[in-house]
């Protein structure tokens, strides 16, 4: 186990880690090289506690099963893309593509290591590729054979994500984590967002932004088996306000309203996502 590289990892997600481990660098040195001195045996439980006094002294129950529940998501998606890059040849992935999904991939493993290192011994035990069935029991028998229907899932995934951390942003309220989830959440929706473009690359025509969709759904995603990925998205009223032509302003339609916010997603409904996915 590599200390060092793991908080390097971290600290793409989380550019505090150092300020969270120590007030200064020369204190993370010091611990370096006692780490290197410290039994093979004993690094999870010194990583552990160095990421408890990092993250909180103690972690509520309530925190932690949303913090597994983050780490669940992040370990699907980052053994998706792992395995995409790994067989890209397969699903026709080159050039700019492959560049932009390896680099997603390594953002998936930065969030797996500073979510795992923030539970500590409470974290649930590491997910393999072989705990997953990326074909959804079937539903998408080509996604890693296929360019549009492995982007199609990717998108699905993301998005899920995005309205995933904003559903349990609640529960991690009044935590230390709460910054560190957010700071998550803000990298996935420009995943999101990135997926999109590159499904518009390739002749998709969809918006960079969760949109209405045939029918007033708000699944844009080509994808009927995705609907539960986007269920509640057309909402076009916050804070028991309709937005539809507010203020006499008729270029606010329906579409435009419901596009111009996003909405969170219970972690019942996510669950219920995930586990078409999940062995």
């Amino acid at each position: 186990m590599n200390i060092v590289n793991i908080i390097e990892e971290i600290e793409k997600v989380d550019g505090e880690i150092y300020e969270r481990l120590s007030p200064r660098r020369s204190a993370m040195k010091d611990f370096y090289n006692m780490g290197k001195k410290v039994a093979l045996a004993a690094m999870p439980m010194a990583l552990g506690s160095m990421f408890t006094k990092a993250y909180g002294q103690s972690t509520p129950s309530d925190v932690t099963a949303t913090l597994n529940f983050a780490l669940t998501l992040e370990y699907l998606e980052y053994h998706f893309y792992n395995h995409a890059v790994a067989n890209a040849s397969a699903i026709a992935l080159s050039g700019a593509a492959l560049t932009a999904i390896t680099t997603i991939r390594d953002h998936e493993k930065a969030h797996v290591a500073l979510l795992a290192g923030a539970l500590g011994s409470a974290a649930i035990p590491v997910k393999a590729y072989t705990d997953f069935d990326y074909t959804a029991k079937g539903t998408f028998p080509n996604v890693f054979s296929d360019y549009g229907t492995f982007l199609a899932v990717a998108q699905a995934f993301e998005d899920t994500g995005v309205r995933a951390y904003k559903g349990q942003a609640t529960v991690l309220k009044g935590n230390a984590v709460l910054t560190t989830a957010l700071q998550i959440h803000s990298v996935e929706a420009r995943h999101a967002a990135h997926i999109r473009y590159m499904r518009a690359a390739s002749g998709v025509s969809i918006k960079p932004w969760i949109s209405l969709g045939p029918g007033g759904s708000s699944n844009d995603s080509g994808v009927p088996a995705a609907d539960p990925v986007y269920a509640g998205e057309n909402n076009t009223s916050q804070a028991n306000i309709n937005i539809v032509g507010i203020n006499g302003n008729t270029g606010i339609t329906a579409a435009a309203a419901a596009e111009c916010f996003d909405e969170p997603l219970a972690k019942a409904d996510v669950l219920t996502i995930a586990g078409l996915f999940i062995k």
